[in-house]
């Protein structure tokens, strides 16, 4: 069996918008299509937020709360096909997280997704733990994506380098902080799942360890007005915590954090759709892994499998 975890999908109304000029990748025939061409069994379909964004925070709930329907509807509609991943705003208050704890308990959606920055907040900011809080006691999987747009864009509006070199870097800086920040050692049962390799983080791991083995010399410097809850083991013990999928295309860095995680913590994802062309790339990806059969049996199913809850 073949999952893929990282695909996104809109709703039609979202779609039919006169902006895409009807070229929108993020339909449900596109996925379904793509899923059939490919040999693929399932789906994960997820939004990160990157189109109500921009909404204010009120007016956003009811779009999240639509998609979330959406994806019920089509994880009903196609069982075993398709399988849900909720949207929220971990920053918004206690209206988004009744929104996610009706989509998982009521309508069976398997996890929840967020950006790995929204809005100049980052998941490791204090209104974002009671969502960690809701995650962990509901038990399911935190899905991080990055935003439509990252720090420095001013100089990423070249050859797509927003897309290729911005996102990564918000989500590499993102796992840094949720780090270095406590909020793994305060949550230690947490299932999250970082996109896109973690965005590069796996490369930079030594350099923060490093940098933690400074902090018996007062070289360590933090903000001293947050409260911190100091991390116990360096840096590289908690990402042994996290999932990353393999959305990258290039087989040397996917082996670094297949690593870096353990294979039981690599999950197979083409993003694709919106680059729905992606999803033969993506598997000939875990073939150029060089896995033995069983280990490539747990990065095409069997860890979203136990991510989902399937098995």
């Amino acid at each position: 069996m073949i999952i893929d975890w990282h695909t996104h999908l809109y709703p039609p109304e979202e779609t039919e918008k006169p902006y895409w000029n009807g070229r929108c990748q993020m339909t449900l025939g596109n996925v379904l299509r793509a899923q059939d061409e490919a040999g693929i069994d399932a789906t994960v379909v997820s939004n990160p937020g990157n189109y109500w964004a921009k909404l204010p925070a009120e007016d956003a709930l009811a779009v999240v709360e639509r998609q979330n329907r959406y994806y019920a509807e089509m994880q009903e509609r196609h069982p075993g096909r398709i399988f849900g991943i909720a949207g929220c705003n971990p920053y918004a208050g206690e209206d988004y997280l009744r929104e996610l704890e009706r989509a998982v308990t009521q309508d069976g959606l398997k996890g929840v997704c967020i950006n790995s920055s929204f809005k100049g907040h980052y998941p490791d900011d204090k209104e974002a733990m009671p969502f960690f809080e809701l995650a962990t006691r509901l038990d399911i999987p935190v899905m991080m994506h990055p935003p439509f747009s990252a720090y420095g864009e001013e100089r990423m509006r070249d050859f797509r380098l927003t897309s290729s070199v911005g996102r990564p870097f918000d989500s590499c800086l993102a796992l840094a902080r949720l780090i270095l920040y406590g909020v793994f050692e305060r949550f230690p049962n947490l299932k999250f799942l970082a996109t896109h390799l973690g965005g590069g983080i796996s490369e930079v791991l030594g350099r923060l360890d490093y940098n933690y083995e400074l902090q018996a010399g007062d070289f360590y410097a933090r903000d001293k007005d947050r409260e911190v809850l100091p991390i116990s083991h360096p840096p590289s013990h908690y990402m042994r915590r996290v999932y990353l999928d393999s959305v990258s295309y290039y087989a040397p860095a996917a082996r670094c954090a297949m690593e870096t995680v353990g294979v039981e913590h690599f999950v197979f994802g083409t993003d694709a759709p919106p680059l729905t062309p992606l999803k033969q790339r993506g598997l000939a990806l875990i073939d150029e892994l060089g896995l033995s059969p069983a280990d490539k049996e747990k990065v095409l199913s069997g860890n979203a499998k136990r991510l989902l809850k399937l098995s």
